[in-house]
């Protein structure tokens, strides 16, 4: 691969790194610049998690140290999303994303349409949502239902979790970020573990966009931490659009 492609993607693995760690998304700039190379879909979609699971985790380690993770939820929907995302990967080859591109398109416009309107939303924590059965229902949607569509397609997953948790739990965006860090590490090991079972996987060049990655994870997850709930909704906003214009122009461009 040519010096020039190599120094692309690190970059694009730096910055996906720092969307991760603030919102989620990272997928949105680190998957398309793979595919540039000529990359397989599916490989790339394996080399992809290889270096978002080192970044994810990184973040992860840097909210854990703020206490700023809701446990309860997220140990046991990490647990879930391990296996759910797994299976997705497993039917990644059998189920085109011309499909599923335009449901994503159709929810991601409903969430940019819905933070928009409300304000408030992640703002501050709303601990009278939280009963037991909305614990239930947001262990569910992120363990199961985001967790499959992870390892099927992935981008957007770390954006879905923060929605689901503000949404059904009333958690603040920076919590609801925390928090999603370690469903994603479930998500990208279960996916994971099914590419390189299947010989997807790009360990190289996944190993050294990985450094990358947690360069810029370690960077989002402090500005989120030190910046608050009011800019990680401004730039969940931000790539909730991309990632709407991004999936079009691959529909329809």
């Amino acid at each position: 691969m040519p010096l020039e492609q190599v120094l692309v993607l690190l970059t694009a693995a730096a910055a996906a790194g720092w969307v991760d760690a603030v919102v989620g998304g990272g997928g949105l700039l680190q998957l398309p610049a793979i595919l540039m190379t000529g990359m397989p879909t599916v490989e790339a979609m394996a080399t992809n998690k290889l270096s978002s699971v080192f970044g994810t985790t990184s973040a992860a380690v840097a909210y854990a140290r703020s206490s700023k993770l809701d446990r309860e939820v997220a140990i046991p929907g990490a647990a879930m999303a391990v296996v759910s995302a797994g299976l997705g990967a497993w039917a990644a080859a059998s189920i085109s994303a011309d499909v599923l591109r335009p449901a994503v398109m159709v929810v991601l416009l409903a969430v940019a349409a819905f933070v928009t309107l409300r304000p408030s939303m992640g703002a501050l924590p709303e601990p009278r949502l939280r009963t037991r059965a909305r614990v239930a229902a947001a262990v569910a949607t992120a363990g199961l239902g985001i967790a499959f569509y992870d390892g099927i397609m992935g981008p957007g997953t770390g954006t879905f979790l923060i929605i689901a948790f503000t949404t059904i739990l009333g958690l603040d965006f920076v919590s609801a970020s925390a928090s999603a860090k370690i469903i994603n590490i479930g998500t990208n090991v279960g996916a994971l573990a099914v590419f390189a079972v299947e010989g997807h996987v790009q360990w190289l060049l996944g190993l050294f966009m990985a450094v990358c990655n947690i360069g810029g994870a370690q960077v989002g997850a402090r500005m989120a931490l030190k910046r608050g709930a009011a800019f990680v909704r401004i730039v969940l906003l931000c790539v909730v659009v991309a990632m709407v214009f991004r999936l079009g122009w691959q529909q329809f461009g």
